[in-house]
């Protein structure tokens, strides 16, 4: 089996061309992403296609004001001009394309053509059901969401149609896709691991309880309700970390919730984000739409239990009471509940900590998810 890997950017593509590449499997990677920013992944040069062009463009044209983005039909035009070069690229070499929604359409086509089985990776919900309950959640705070362009919305739903597979990480994301009437046998499911090499706790510096949420500080993400909740419980010796990139949309929650307990500790390197998860006592991921929330076995292998919502895909991985706790979106006296466990029970924190850390090493590695994802390519093959 040769399989011929397309992304725009990185998300968890460099994991999966490095497991793959481990079993022989690899035939291309094509990204965004200059060559020396792949190989440190430990990915063959030789293996490599990068079109950082594109990717110096679009970064420059996402730092202009909004106001000069107008309509953003650059969006939609940087990925019309990776995917058709993807396209370019692609020979009869390789038995499977794998591509990630909404930049590979026309490359899914022409793979097609030179005989390869194809499969979509969606990290996200359905797109439908991303835009709908996103919609609905901004037009609740008196906003717009705009972040879906409509030509990128129909590339994703042809897509879906288009390839053969579609791999998504999440019993969540699944019942998105079964509710649009996708069959069963076209998704693949395995859940994203985590590196354990990053990922591992340090020593905790002082005994103030807190609870940390990690990734950016968006509606989507539901900073908004743990704000709420963390600010309406008003613990003593108590702290809410919040490690991410702050977002418009979110600072008026931001300065509504204002207190010396809840910190803004901004955006940091990977690499630097276990000492962070091990100054605290507990993670919380309150999102309204995550396909598959990456902090959360990230947080896991640095030891903390997780409270998570039912749109994370937390499901797949915490094993609920055991690791941490699954709550509906938006529920903020669910939250509250589960954070004021963890406050009043150190003993059992402790215990779904050590939990979580034995789960993550037992199953959460970049190792285990290449094991499955390669497995799942070779029945297709």
């Amino acid at each position: 089996m040769k399989v011929c890997v397309s992304v725009w950017g990185r998300f968890h593509a460099f994991n999966l061309a490095q497991q793959l590449q481990k079993r022989g499997y690899l035939q291309k990677l094509i990204s965004t992403y200059p060559a020396f920013a792949i190989t440190k992944y430990g990915i063959d040069q030789k293996l490599i296609h990068s079109l950082w062009q594109l990717e110096a463009l679009s970064r420059g044209w996402y730092k202009l004001p909004r106001w000069m983005r107008g309509d953003r039909n650059l969006q939609l035009w940087f990925l019309e001009q990776f995917d058709r070069s993807v396209t370019n690229y692609l020979s009869p070499e390789f038995d499977l394309f794998v591509g990630w929604s909404g930049s590979n359409y026309w490359s899914v086509h022409r793979a097609k053509e030179l005989g390869a089985k194809t499969i979509i990776e969606r990290g996200s919900s359905h797109m439908h059901y991303q835009t709908e309950i996103l919609t609905e959640e901004y037009e609740k705070w008196g906003l717009s969401f705009t972040e879906t362009h409509p030509g990128i919305y129909e590339r994703e739903i042809q897509a879906y149609d288009e390839a053969d597979r579609i791999a998504i990480a999440s019993l969540f994301v699944k019942r998105t896709f079964l509710a649009q009437g996708i069959p069963e046998s076209k998704l693949i499911l395995v859940p994203y691991g985590t590196s354990l090499a990053e990922f591992y706790p340090v020593a905790k510096q002082d005994n103030i309880f807190r609870v940390i949420h990690c990734g950016s500080l968006s509606l989507r993400k539901g900073v908004q309700y743990l704000l709420q909740a963390f600010w309406e419980l008003n613990l003593p010796n108590a702290e809410l970390w919040l490690v991410g990139s702050i977002t418009p949309e979110i600072k008026p929650f931001i300065a509504k919730y204002q207190s010396d307990r809840i910190l803004i500790k901004g955006t940091h390197p990977q690499q630097k984000l276990r000492w962070f998860y091990s100054q605290c006592s507990v993670f919380s991921l309150a999102s309204i739409e995550d396909g598959f929330g990456m902090v959360i076995p990230q947080a896991m292998a640095c030891g903390l239990p997780v409270i998570h919502t039912t749109n994370t895909g937390g499901e797949d991985i915490v094993r609920n009471g055991i690791d941490g706790f699954s709550i509906p979106i938006r529920d903020i006296e669910a939250l509250k509940a589960k954070i004021l466990f963890f406050y009043e029970n150190p003993d059992k924190r402790d215990e779904m900590g050590k939990n979580a850390l034995a789960q993550a090493r037992q199953s959460l590695t970049w190792n285990d998810y290449g094991e499955k994802i390669t497995d799942a390519y070779l029945q297709i093959c």
